[in-house]
C-alpha cells in the first residue's frame, strides 16, 4: 500500500508533464493552467511553434484562457523582407510579448521569447540554400538583434 501512495503522485505529475508537452488541443482538453500553456507555446522548439500556430488557427477553443491574439506582425519592419516569410515568427513573438506583459512576467521571459523568435526565423532560413540562405540568415540576425535590443 505504501508503494502505491508514493507512485500515485508521480504518475499524476508525469501525466501533467506529458499533457503540457503535447501539441495544443482545445482548451477543454488541456489540463494545464494559462501560464503552462503560454510557456508551452513560447519555447524555441519547432514543436512549440507548431502547437502555437495550430492553436492560433482555432482561437475560439482557447477563449477560457483569455489570451491576447492581436498582432502587428513585424511592426514597422517588412513582414517578408527580401521575400523571406517572417510574418508567422513575428505573430508568435507578438503573442508572447503581449501575454507575458499582461501576466506581469515579461522581464523574466523576454530573453526566451526573443530566442524563440530567432529560432523561428532560422527555421525559415533553413528552407533555403547557398547565397539565398546566407542572405536570409543575415536578415534573421538583424531582426533578432532589433528585438533583443529594442523590443
Amino acid at each position: 500500500m505504501r508503494r502505491r501512495a508514493v507512485l500515485a503522485p508521480l504518475a499524476t505529475a508525469a501525466l501533467a508533464l506529458t499533457a503540457a508537452l503535447l501539441p495544443a488541443g482545445p482548451a477543454s482538453a488541456a489540463p494545464a493552467d494559462k501560464a503552462t500553456v503560454l510557456s508551452g507555446w513560447t519555447q524555441t522548439s519547432a514543436a512549440s511553434s507548431n502547437a502555437f500556430h495550430a492553436a492560433r488557427a482555432d482561437q475560439g477553443a482557447w477563449t477560457a484562457y483569455g489570451f491576447d491574439w492581436s498582432t502587428n506582425y513585424c511592426t514597422a519592419s517588412p513582414d517578408n523582407p527580401f521575400g523571406f516569410p517572417f510574418a508567422n515568427a513575428c505573430v508568435r513573438h507578438d503573442f508572447g510579448y503581449g501575454n507575458y506583459k499582461a501576466a506581469g512576467s515579461f522581464d523574466a521571459n523576454k530573453s526566451r521569447l526573443d530566442d524563440a523568435f530567432y529560432a523561428d526565423l532560422k527555421r525559415v532560413c533553413a528552407t533555403y540554400s547557398g547565397v539565398k540562405k546566407t542572405s536570409c540568415d543575415a536578415t534573421a540576425w538583424t531582426y533578432y538583434q532589433a528585438v533583443d535590443k529594442l523590443g
